[in-house]
């Protein structure tokens, strides 16, 4: 019988299969062959047993949170308490693009911005969706019901900024347990524990646990690079075929920055997380 993972709690496998949720364990060569199920896998269970037999080729994968074949990540940036960070938005947009998975955008505590402060945060909402992102507000709940209807969604972000508190307001029955924020340490109280993919809206979503750093797992600087989407949809009108757009003369990217037209942020962070990886050659 096939199913999905929905939840993994201490070695035990909840799947959902044939419109039934299954209790299971996985088979035992599994650890000589160094197979560990994750919350997402596509399995085949052997229904007298309840064993996990076999996990079938993962679309995509990613290591925080742990999840396969996720077709959309729902990235939950925060625009106060705690502050927004672009450094962490464009972290999680290049990750996430790598794993080849769809991002979208969705600011959080919008509603605590005096008038100032929604002009640059308006000002940063149309930067990224002029740049193809899909990109809402918290509060938009049915157009973010909409996106998530029918697919395998992972909502991810820093911890404190609203996860549960989104997906309560979707579906009010969740009940899911939500944080205070810490103003001292000005993050969050972790209150998701496990991974999960939860039935909403007519799709399957993964509340995750909350995290504050994230890293370039497998990638190198071109990886990087070029999942900058502005970057890459312009690299060709650079002077040089493999520009790194950092120090290099005639760069296209530089000078659409210069121009205002790269937001400025995404290049500084373009920068930052190239230099994170100065061991690793181009």
């Amino acid at each position: 019988m096939e199913g999905r993972i929905i939840k993994l709690i201490s070695n035990q496998w909840t799947v959902s299969a044939g419109g039934e949720k299954i209790i299971c364990s996985s088979k035992g060569s599994f650890r000589h062959f160094k197979i560990s199920p994750i919350v997402g896998d596509i399995v085949l269970v052997d229904e007298k047993t309840n064993v996990i037999k076999k996990v079938l080729p993962r679309k995509n994968e990613l290591i925080r949170p742990v999840i396969a074949n996720v077709d959309q990540a729902i990235v939950l940036t925060s625009c106060k308490e705690p502050d927004f960070s672009s450094n962490l938005l464009d972290k999680m947009l290049v990750v996430i693009e790598y794993n080849n998975i769809k991002p979208i955008i969705c600011f959080t505590k919008y509603d605590l911005l005096n008038d100032d402060e929604k002009i640059k945060i308006d000002e940063i909402i149309a930067y990224y969706k002029s740049i193809g992102y899909d990109v809402f507000i918290n509060s938009e709940v049915n157009d973010i019901k909409k996106i998530i209807n029918g697919k395998v969604s992972v909502l991810t972000g820093q911890t404190g900024v609203g996860k549960s508190s989104l997906l309560n307001k979707i579906k009010a029955e969740l009940k899911l347990p939500t944080g205070e924020i810490s103003r001292a340490l000005g993050r969050g109280k972790h209150t998701t524990r496990h991974v999960e993919l939860l039935e909403v809206a007519g799709g399957l979503v993964a509340d995750t646990p909350g995290f504050s750093s994230l890293d370039f797992n497998g990638m190198n600087k071109k990886d990087i690079r070029d999942n900058f989407t502005e970057f890459y949809l312009n690299s060709n009108k650079c002077k040089y075929q493999d520009c790194a757009h950092v120090n290099e003369d005639g760069c296209f990217i530089k000078k659409l920055v210069n121009e205002g037209k790269i937001l400025a942020s995404r290049y500084e962070n373009y920068k930052i997380f190239i230099k994170s990886l100065d061991e690793r050659r181009w």
